[in-house]
C-alpha cells in the first residue's frame, strides 16, 4: 500500500512537472512570436529590438536565482566561483541573440524546428574533429531530423506567414539558428567542464553565474554607447506599454520554466526532461499554427513529423542505453 502511494506521488509530481514546463515555455513561445510579428499602437510599429529580450531575461533570471539561492542554498559551499562563467557567458549571450533575431527572417515554427536539430552539428563535429564513430541508429535519427528541417526550409511558406515577418529571408534566418546551435554547443561543454571541476555546484549557482555575465555583456551591447539599441527599446516600451508587459511576462515564463526543468532533472533525470521538452516543441508548433494563424502545408506538416520522429527515436535509444547501464550495475 505504501509503495502504491509512493508511486502515485511520483506520477502526480511528474504530471505537475510536465504541466509546468509545457505551460511556461508554450506561453513564452506565444509571447516571443507576438513580440516579433505584432504591430503595436496606433502607429502600427514593430518591436525591432529583439536582442533586448535576452537582456531582460538575464536580469529576471539573475534576480530569481539569487532569491532561490538565498532561500534554499544558505550556507552551502564548494560551488564554482562566479568568475568561472565568463567564457560560457559570452557564447550564451551571442547564441540566443542570434536565435531570437532569426524570427525577423523566418516563422516561429521554422525556428523551433531548426533549433531542434542540435544533434546535427554535434555529430558533425564529433565525426570530423574528434573521429567519433556513431551507430547506424544514431545516423538514422540525424538523417530524419536533417531531412525534415531541409524539406520544411525548401517547401513553400504561405503568403500570410511571410507577411507577418519583419524582413523575410529564409537562408539568413536558418543560418542564424544553426549558429545559435553552434554557440549553444560550446556553452553546454563549458558548463559541463565547470560542474566537473566543482561538483558541489548547484543548478541555481549555474543560473546565477550565467545570467550575471549575460547581464554584463548585454548591458554593454545594449547601452554601451549613446546610439545603442537598448535606449530605443526602452523608449518603444514607454510609448507602447503593451510591449513592455509582454516582455515582462516572457521573462517570468522563462524563469518559472527553469524551476520546473531543475525539479524534473533532480527527481526524474535528464532523459525525462529531454522527452518533456521535445514534446513541448511539437505542441508549440501546433499552438503557433492554430493561435497565430501560421498555416502549414501538408508537406511542412510531414517534415515536422519527420523531425520529431527522429527526436523520439533518439530518446528511445538513450532510454535503451540507460537500461543497459542499470542492468550492468546490478550484475556487478
Amino acid at each position: 500500500m505504501e509503495a502504491h502511494a509512493s508511486g502515485l506521488r511520483r506520477v502526480l509530481l511528474l504530471s505537475f512537472c510536465v504541466a509546468g514546463i509545457w505551460a511556461a515555455y508554450i506561453s513564452q513561445g506565444v509571447l516571443q512570436e507576438n513580440l516579433s510579428t505584432k504591430r503595436f499602437g496606433p502607429d502600427k510599429k514593430r518591436f525591432e529590438h529583439l536582442a533586448f529580450l535576452n537582456l531582460a531575461q538575464n536580469v529576471v533570471c539573475l534576480v530569481w536565482s539569487f532569491i532561490m539561492i538565498a532561500i534554499w542554498s544558505r550556507g552551502s559551499k564548494g560551488g564554482a566561483p562566479w568568475w568561472s562563467y565568463w567564457s560560457a557567458g559570452i557564447t550564451n549571450t551571442i547564441g540566443p541573440a542570434m536565435g531570437i533575431e532569426a524570427l525577423k527572417y523566418i516563422s516561429y515554427p521554422a525556428q523551433v524546428l531548426a533549433k531542434s536539430s542540435k544533434m546535427i552539428p554535434v555529430m558533425l563535429m564529433g565525426t570530423l574533429v574528434y573521429g567519433i564513430r556513431y551507430t547506424i541508429s544514431e545516423y538514422v535519427c540525424t538523417l530524419l531530423v536533417a531531412g525534415g528541417v531541409s524539406i520544411f526550409a525548401l517547401s513553400k511558406t504561405s503568403a500570410k506567414t511571410i507577411s507577418k515577418l519583419a524582413h523575410p529571408n529564409a537562408p539568413l534566418g536558418y543560418g542564424l539558428c544553426f549558429l545559435n546551435l553552434a554557440f549553444d554547443g560550446f556553452t553546454n561543454a563549458t558548463q559541463d567542464s565547470i560542474t566537473a571541476r566543482y561538483p558541489k555546484t548547484s543548478a541555481w549557482d549555474i543560473m546565477l553565474g550565467m545570467n550575471l555575465w549575460g547581464t554584463i555583456y548585454n548591458m554593454i551591447f545594449m547601452f554601451g554607447w549613446p546610439q545603442a539599441s537598448g535606449y530605443e527599446a526602452i523608449r518603444f516600451c514607454q510609448q507602447h506599454p503593451e510591449a513592455g508587459w509582454d516582455i515582462l511576462f516572457y521573462c517570468l515564463c522563462g524563469a518559472v520554466g527553469q524551476n520546473f526543468i531543475f525539479l524534473t532533472i533532480s527527481r526524474f533525470g535528464s532523459l525525462a526532461n529531454t522527452t518533456i521538452t521535445t514534446t513541448r516543441k511539437f505542441v508549440s508548433i501546433v499552438v503557433s499554427s492554430l493561435l497565430s494563424g501560421n498555416p502549414l502545408s501538408a508537406v511542412q506538416w510531414s517534415s515536422v513529423v519527420m523531425v520529431f520522429s527522429g527526436l523520439s527515436y533518439q530518446i528511445y535509444l538513450k532510454w535503451q542505453k540507460l537500461q543497459r547501464l542499470q542492468k550492468k550495475r546490478k550484475t556487478t
